[in-house]
């Protein structure tokens, strides 16, 4: 099952258990459960600290649960957890047989004063980039509470109960039964979900903290880029974000982030969390930003759970979000068949009928992927053709389960009230109305600047974007802004970065020309 490249690093891995673990298999006759008796052999065969048994009594076969021998097992994989999910069996075996988890103290205590009981089922795709995340956050809570267990599910391989319970998107994830959370989370944004007093805690926290030098709103990479080149000025600076990592998070494949061949969103967003980690910038994660208060010598930020944050100057680098259709029955069906990313929900859709919005580069990328997976794919395109690279149309044209529609205005997303059904558009040449019956919409139309909260406060473009000059400066003395947020042309990774950078410079020096100037300590720039 495992290759002898894997085996070799996972037996590396393996030497840090400090305690002995045990693999409790419930197995069928498949060729799912052949392959999972393998890769546990495997597994066993590389450290004299696990061990496997094959009499598990679990109803999902085949499954298996990662345990302490003669405790009950909390951690169950029903599925074969390789592809994004491998990292996921590693940190279990590792954390369930001793070794530290690398998570803040105070997360530890919050988990471990969770009452009550606690029963997880995430239903993930293996090709999910998003569902590790929530995957090992909830096998770390079950490691560290007695009173939660965690289920991954593989959606491909359990239909039945993906088609019961109606899962159109992933992960998707349900406590004691019913639906709690859908999408990327992480552990913190879990826990909020689970710790009712969580909010009014980090609210009156944060409501106590000093005024910072500079402050940063986004976690992207243009705000982690202006984190680092203020605090390397050895300023107060702190980060207010939503998600540490932003867009960057949904994105697969990098392969344009100059000097690095390949990386993946996910990797990159958290080596750009740690960078900024490395110069004590005060980070405060899961926190979104309500209102902005200009003022004289500072400005105010208040935070959507009623905290307020004083800076001497700030930095907007909100970045941007899915663009909607903005049609009927759109949001009525947003996870129940309405999707945005193909690479994490196209597997709930094998063998069915989907249809992409969006003939750009994404869109056809899309289709591309999905018809490998579905069996159909309808894209439908607004303009009169296809605006995606040349290559990429060619490849498009040639599969033989993809129907290209163009000049077609969308009208209304159908469903029967619990799940989508299908899509209206309008020809655009002859003015027809048409109907095209589909299981799932993938919408792949572009990004939205993540402004709306800054209207009436500074100056925004006719398209939503902070309108901002050469240096990063806003309407609004003090105030800057950097990022795919801004007008700043041409939205990539590394422009982002550069103009945080230079946003981050700009700020400093309003600092240290105002009235009264910036305490700064020496530190190594570049």
């Amino acid at each position: 099952m495992l290759d002898s490249a894997i085996k070799t690093q996972l037996s590396a891995y393996l030497e840090k258990l400090q305690t002995p673990i045990e693999l409790v298999a419930s197995l069928d006759e498949s060729p799912t459960a052949r392959q999972m008796r393998e890769l546990l052999a495997d597994i066993a065969a590389l450290s004299p600290k696990v061990s496997v048994r094959e009499d598990g009594s679990d109803a999902r076969k085949p499954s298996f649960s990662v345990g302490r021998p003669g405790e009950p097992a909390r951690i169950r994989f029903a599925g074969i957890p390789m592809g994004h999910e491998f990292t996921s069996l590693v940190l279990a075996l590792l954390q369930t047989g001793g070794h530290p988890p690398k998570v803040d103290a105070a997360v530890i205590e919050q988990i471990r004063g969770l009452g009550g009981t606690m029963r997880f089922e995430t239903y993930i795709s293996l090709s999910c980039h998003n569902c590790p995340d929530v995957v090992q956050a909830l096998n770390l809570m079950a490691m560290l509470n007695s009173g939660v267990e965690s289920v991954m599910i593989d959606g491909a391989l359990y239909q039945d109960e993906v088609s019961a319970r109606q899962i159109m998107a992933v992960p998707s994830v349900f406590l004691n039964g019913q639906p709690v959370g859908q999408g990327r989370m992480t552990i913190e944004e879990i826990l909020a979900k689970v710790d009712t007093g969580a909010s009014a805690r980090d609210a009156e926290k944060l409501d106590a903290k000093d005024a910072y030098d500079v402050l940063v709103i986004g976690g992207g990479p243009a705000g982690a880029a202006a984190a680092i080149y203020a605090a390397r000025k050895g300023i107060r600076t702190g980060v207010v974000a939503e998600r540490f990592g932003g867009q960057v998070m949904d994105t697969l494949g990098i392969e344009n982030f100059i000097s690095v061949p390949h990386t993946e969103g996910p990797k990159l967003a958290r080596a750009l969390e740690e960078h900024v980690k490395e110069y004590g910038v005060d980070i405060m994660n899961l926190q979104r930003a309500a209102a902005l208060i200009p003022g004289d010598a500072m400005h105010r930020v208040e935070l959507a759970n009623g905290a307020a944050l004083q800076a001497k100057t700030v930095i907007l680098a909100t970045g941007a979000r899915w663009r909607e259709m903005n049609v009927p029955g759109e949001k009525d069906y947003m996870g129940k068949g309405v999707c945005f990313c193909p690479h994490c929900d196209g597997p709930l859709f094998r063998g069915k009928r989907v249809a992409v919005i969006g003939g750009g580069n994404s869109g056809v990328e899309a289709a591309i992927d999905l018809a490998g997976i579905v069996s159909h794919v309808t894209l439908l395109e607004f303009d009169s053709k296809l605006r995606a690279d040349a290559v990429l149309q060619a490849k498009l044209g040639s599969l033989p389960n993809v129907s290209i529609i163009t000049s077609a205005l969308t009208t209304e997303v159908r469903g029967d009230g619990e799940k989508l059904t299908g899509i209206d558009y309008q020809d655009r040449v002859s003015g027809e109305n048409r109907h095209v019956a589909l299981d799932g919409i993938f919408v792949q139309i572009g990004l939205l600047p993540s402004t709306d909260w800054l209207k009436g406060t500074l100056a925004l473009s006719p398209r939503g974007e902070i309108e901002v000059d050469v240096r990063g400066e806003t309407s609004v003395p003090g105030i800057f802004a950097a990022g795919d947020a801004t007008t700043t042309p041409y939205k990539q990774i590394i422009i982002a970065m550069g103009e945080g950078a230079k946003a981050s410079l700009a700020a400093f020096d309003h600092l240290i020309r105002s009235p009264a100037p910036v305490a700064v300590t020496e530190t190594a720039t570049v």
